[in-house]
């Protein structure tokens, strides 16, 4: 069976070996017919701690390491700028 595989940004990196990473989707209003945005946030494990906030991950589906987490960070798409 395939593991999902999503593409998110990097809200928060305060938990040791964890981050939580929000993604977002468009949806169609069924009787409006109008397009929203609806987002949901993951923690994922991030072995190395090496995410920082604003940095565009892709995080794939795994066993549950803990009772919130069942996703890995397999790789940073794009650093956030260090301001």
């Amino acid at each position: 069976m395939l593991k999902k595989e999503l593409m998110g940004k990097v809200v928060s990196n305060k938990m040791s070996k964890t981050v939580v990473v929000e993604t977002s989707r468009q949806v169609r209003h069924p009787s409006f017919k109008k397009y929203y945005t609806k987002r949901k946030k993951f923690k994922a494990h991030d072995e190395k701690n090496e995410c920082q906030i604003g940095d565009t991950v892709l995080v794939r589906e795994c066993r549950p390491l803990s009772r919130e987490k069942c996703w890995t960070v397999t790789k940073i798409v794009e650093k956030a700028v260090a301001v």
